[in-house]
């Protein structure tokens, strides 16, 4: 048995790793495309179509090769899925730019408890005391590392509800449907990706004038740039699947709560290779966050340790409550007993 689980073991933390990688790999390559002092490449909806794309045309290739195989699941689920989706990504624009980046980290940060809730409402998912307290911890420690100036008006609230919501449910709607239809996370991938990129390459231009006021037919290309976008899309490639992955395997909230050590991991490469502000603040922050991580990591281990000894509990039982046990049933009408089982 022990040998069965190492792989499995390694495979989740390979999962883990290539999403914390390839997450801070592309916003440390979008950094240097998109900022001023970079490239100026202020096209965020049209360079996710890109990135959708270049997955799109991945997944394509993987099945006319036979490297991976194509599973039914219904368009309309699919089409749904892209939706909630792009209005994700979407409302994550409109957000920041309506929004302070405190209040856009605020709401970055209330995924996780929404996600919580959310699983709970849709799945009928339950969370020990110690799984809660690790998350309030990590909510914590990553706010107190990054909030900054909190400002919000009518409108930048509206767009953070909406991008908390959407993200929320389609991390929770990426592992439903993988169980659903017994497909694999690159299969659901290949399936969406297309949706996607046709979507917001024909509205991310509009959506990009909107938050900008430039179109991108105005934008001077150079092979400087082209390069970053080639970098960039090459690396949503390993983000997309590796999401999948990780949801496909854990859990929505454990993606959202792991999933933070990506922005200790950005602040510090960014202080490192952008020269930004490292503050005491910033390290109590991120020591919390990580801490928060530990905790929550250990937890969710110790829940599955007790849900796996739970059967011994129950077979050592003594006589006389195995005596006591039996009277019970016999003196339990029937009905009861069925009422009692379709409860549970």
């Amino acid at each position: 048995m022990e040998s069965e689980k190492k792989p499995s073991a390694v495979s989740d933390v390979g999962a883990w790793a290539m999403n914390v990688i390839s997450s801070v790999g592309i916003i440390m390559a979008n950094k240097q495309l998109m900022s001023s002092s970079g490239y100026a490449f202020s096209f965020a909806t049209t360079l996710t179509g890109f990135h959708f794309t270049v997955t799109a045309l991945v997944g394509l290739v993987s099945n006319a090769t036979g490297l991976s195989a194509s599973k039914y699941v219904p368009m309309w689920e699919l089409l749904w899925f892209s939706v909630v989706a792009n209005m994700s990504i979407a409302g994550m624009n409109f957000s920041l730019m309506l929004n302070s980046v405190g209040f856009y980290q605020i709401s970055k940060l209330s995924m996780i408890p929404v996600v919580c809730v959310m699983e709970w409402i849709i799945n009928n998912k339950h969370y020990s005391r110690k799984v809660k307290m690790s998350v309030v911890v990590v909510v914590i420690g990553v706010g107190v590392c990054t909030v900054t100036d909190v400002k919000v008006n009518a409108k930048g609230f509206l767009c953070a509800c909406v991008a908390v919501f959407c993200t929320s449910l389609q991390q929770i709607t990426i592992g439903s449907l993988q169980k659903k239809y017994s497909i694999g996370s690159f299969e659901l991938l290949s399936k969406t990706a297309p949706i996607q990129a046709l979507s917001l390459l024909g509205l991310g231009p509009f959506v990009d004038y909107y938050l900008n006021g430039k179109f991108i037919t105005n934008y001077k290309m150079s092979t400087a740039a082209i390069l970053f976008i080639l970098l960039s899309c090459t690396l949503a490639v390993f983000c997309n699947v590796s999401q999948y992955l990780c949801i496909g395997r854990f859990s929505a909230t454990s993606f959202q709560v792991l999933g933070h050590m990506k922005t200790v991991c950005v602040l510090t490469l960014g202080w490192l290779l952008f020269d930004s502000e490292m503050t005491f603040k910033n390290i109590m922050g991120m020591v919390l966050a990580v801490m928060g991580m530990v905790i929550y990591s250990w937890a969710v281990e110790a829940d599955r340790s007790n849900a796996r000894t739970l059967p011994l509990t129950k077979n050592s039982l003594t006589e006389e409550e195995i005596r006591l046990l039996k009277e019970g049933v016999e003196n339990t009408p029937v009905k009861d007993i069925e009422l009692s089982e379709s409860k549970g």
